[in-house]
């Protein structure tokens, strides 16, 4: 699988850089964020884990390209006051989704709260850790509670396809059509130079990952609890697309972890 990193909003503002340069601090830095929690939770495990093989197998190089990527939205996501949070109102959307038809945030939330799940593109490999994760250990109690699941992307439906198959996801799996509810949400990021530099360079297109030509943007991984009046109820954006939330939360959030039997009407 390949992981198409970088994003200016045009091919033209990548620029030279030095990939070595600051490479052992940040590389550090987002290994201490990832590890340093007192407890470790399942999905951080698996990406850690991740993370260690590609230290092992990976370039030095191309190691740095995705670890300062990543660190720069880290560091970047603090200063943000536009993203989504807890209380906002939600647009109303519909979505084309991977098995030919379409979804509408009405419909969904007609008999109680939705979790949405926004995700990077098929290819992503954080992306094919974190689904099939959602798949065995929120998708389950979701279901039970009569909850709905949206996963969201804004790749075109043709190549979402791809890891709704490999993974047998049971939840379906829309297109944010050229981005235009994650940016709404103001969840998404510009690739670095660096990380635009790596996609182009090994022939990738950005319209093959989010339907817009020349502009290397994609959301941020988030998931959201939508509740029938279009409010979020729950926020959780993830700037480090290899430190995503935990089925706990969401299930915590939902107050699902208390024996309740469902938050549907």
């Amino acid at each position: 699988m390949k992981d198409t990193q970088g994003t200016d909003e045009n091919n033209s503002f990548c620029g030279k850089v030095n990939l070595r340069q600051g490479q052992n601090v940040l590389i550090f830095n987002v290994r201490f964020v990832m590890s340093s929690s007192v407890t470790l939770g399942p999905l951080r495990a698996k990406f850690l884990a991740l993370e260690q093989e590609r230290e092992q197998t990976w370039t030095p190089e191309a190691l740095a390209v995705n670890v300062n990527q990543r660190a720069l939205l880290v560091r970047e996501h603090r200063q943000t006051l536009h993203a989504v949070q807890k209380g906002d109102r939600i647009p109303r959307f519909t979505l084309p989704t991977v098995d030919g038809g379409q979804v509408s945030l009405s419909n969904l939330v007609a008999n109680g709260p939705v979790v949405l799940v926004f995700f990077r593109f098929a290819g992503c490999p954080a992306c094919n850790i974190a689904l099939p994760h959602y798949r065995d250990t929120l998708w389950p109690t979701l279901m039970a509670a009569g909850i709905s699941l949206l996963a969201i992307s804004p790749q075109p439906v043709s190549a979402l396809s791809e890891i709704v198959t490999r993974h047998k996801l049971p939840f379906p799996v829309a297109s944010d059509t050229k981005l235009e509810l994650s940016r709404a949400l103001g969840i998404t990021y510009i690739f670095d130079a660096a990380s635009c530099q790596a996609a182009t360079s090994k022939g990738g297109k950005s319209l093959d990952i989010n339907g817009l030509d020349d502009v290397w943007e994609l959301p941020k991984p988030a998931v959201l609890v939508v509740g029938p009046e279009h409010v979020i109820q729950f926020a959780d954006v993830s700037p480090d697309w290899m430190d995503r939330t935990e089925s706990e939360q969401v299930i915590a959030a939902l107050g699902l972890n208390k024996g309740e039997a469902s938050h549907a009407a």
